[in-house]
């Protein structure tokens, strides 16, 4: 029996006066955080959340991040963490899809009007039973608690609920290129091989300080940084989003050791222009190791990045339905820059062919896996998860070479994702909303090559007769309908889409003409 949770109670028994959390000035030792979380824990179970109920988490960066997120996995339910950026119908998906019986919505700020987007996904479902406020007090619902409200008289101590390692303990929305986002089950066992596994990779200890600057509803942060930082006894040192000026005043301030991010993450932090602001010789002398995910680093900026900081970044692969997982550039091994690099230890890699045939040395394939960091299954989804692990292994859409040294490399999508800013986008999903408007007839989107994104999200629009919109008022018009990092900044008005002659689209041809 193992309960993911259990890595904090094990640090607060060895490092109970230790700093585990820090935001701005707020700091909670071990000790505290674990109070916190048991009292959290009580409250939710006074509320009637028992074993396997999932709970939806919409929260920033913050304190309350992790105490509501180790609470929901102490008393055995299941934590669904999802994008901040999320609008009302994605909310409300989200609620119905997984039948959550609580909801934790951030308050939001003027610019991000998160609680306003969750009551109206609260009240348009009748399966979730408690709308719970964090960061304030809700203005707009009548029966909210507060977060507040769930602490108070609670104890301080919890027994930890009996899970088995095979339980599900998050989960996690992602999708491919057709229906609805499909949730991946992460198991109590998944997310400790994973926090193992980035624990050894950056070889973090009690005496390592990271700096989060990635959401943390995203399994890169969880796994990464967080779970992998209190499994360690490190400190976690929390942003509530980057900001390049902010990322590198923590860097000083807090004497910061590890730190993650995507490709644009470093470029923004490279070209930051009020360099003499800071002391980067200070920062290099303490920075060792930055990790690098979600999209290709280009080697460029690589190179400039390590000049600059003096720090080793490690380029890793992984998925969602990984755990973040996968493969990485290894310290102490040699570093191919533009690889992926090697499997983590008890990851098992192969090219296939269609057939599941191993292809050849240095030809592509598609690249499946096999390890306890792969999900359970998409949740609700059979045909789904059948259709992942074809063959016995699972299926990551990725197109990749491997050479003779046994680095991989990424070659291609089988999926036709696109990767803005290490978020990803799925054009079907966009596809369907966009041709919701009277005045469109066909649609198809792709990704556009971006030097600051590595992506941005191009959609190509047949008219219907007659019809008079223009891309930037049809820009306009999906803006408000998706999450702010999805909606296409460029629509291109055409006559007709490029077809097979089976009548399918052929997607190839307008990346060609992009």
């Amino acid at each position: 029996m193992f309960n993911l949770s259990d890595i904090l109670k094990q640090s607060a028994e060895t490092y109970p006066n230790k700093d585990a959390l820090v935001m701005d000035d707020t700091h909670l030792t071990y000790a505290e955080l674990l109070q916190k979380v048991n009292q959290l824990a009580n409250g939710l179970k006074s509320q009637g959340i028992q074993q396997s109920d999932r709970v939806l988490v919409a929260c920033p960066n913050s304190i309350e991040f992790p105490i509501i997120y180790y609470a929901i996995l102490k008393i055995g339910a299941v934590a669904v963490t999802v994008n901040i950026l999320s609008k009302q119908s994605e909310l409300e998906y989200y609620l119905k899809d997984t039948s959550a019986k609580a909801f934790f919505c951030h308050h939001g700020s003027d610019q991000l009007k998160l609680e306003k987007e969750g009551i109206a996904a609260f009240n348009a479902v009748d399966t979730c039973r408690h709308f719970i406020i964090v960061g304030g007090a809700s203005d707009a619902c009548e029966n909210a608690m507060t977060l507040d409200s769930l602490f108070k008289g609670q104890p301080t101590t919890c027994p930890t609920e009996p899970t088995d390692e095979d339980d599900t303990a998050v989960i996690l929305y992602t999708s491919g290129t057709t229906g609805n986002p499909k949730g991946a089950e992460l198991t109590h066992k998944n997310n400790l091989a994973s926090a193992k596994i980035f624990l050894k990779a950056q070889q973090a200890t009690d005496k390592d300080v990271h700096l989060v600057a990635l959401p943390l509803f995203h399994c890169y942060a969880q796994e990464v940084q967080l779970n992998c930082g209190l499994l360690a006894g490190s400190t976690v040192v929390l942003l509530e989003r980057f900001d390049a000026d902010m990322v590198l005043k923590t860097f000083e301030k807090e004497n910061v050791t590890l730190f993650a991010a995507v490709p644009t993450i470093y470029w923004a932090l490279l070209n930051q222009t009020d360099a003499s602001d800071y002391d980067v010789e200070k920062i290099a002398s303490k920075l060792r190791v930055g990790m690098s995910g979600g999209a290709a680093m280009p080697v460029e900026v690589l190179k400039a990045t390590e000049e600059k900081f003096k720090f080793t970044i490690l380029e890793a692969w992984g998925l969602t339905e990984s755990t973040a997982a996968g493969t990485l550039n290894q310290l102490g091994k040699q570093r191919k820059v533009g690889s992926i690099g090697t499997p983590h230890d008890g990851i098992e890699l192969r090219i296939v062919d269609p057939d599941m045939n191993d292809v050849p040395l240095g030809q592509r394939g598609e690249l499946v896996m096999k390890s306890d960091v792969v999900m359970k299954s998409y949740y609700n989804r059979p045909q789904a998860t059948a259709e992942a692990f074809h063959g016995g292994w699972l299926h990551t859409g990725d197109i990749a070479t491997q050479d003779e040294d046994g680095y991989f490399y990424i070659v291609d999508r089988l999926k036709d994702m696109i990767i803005r800013g290490g978020y990803n986008v799925y054009p079907r999903e966009l596809e369907e909303k966009i041709i919701e408007h009277p005045d469109v007839s066909l649609v198809a989107v792709i990704g556009v090559s971006d030097e600051k994104f590595g992506e941005e999200v191009k959609a190509y629009v047949v008219l219907n007769d007659n019809a008079t919109i223009t891309g930037e008022e049809l820009i306009q018009w999906i803006k408000p309908k998706v999450a702010n990092y999805k909606y296409p900044r460029i629509v291109e008005i055409v006559n007709a889409l490029p077809m097979s002659a089976t009548g399918k689209l052929l997607k190839k041809e307008l990346r060609k003409r992009a």
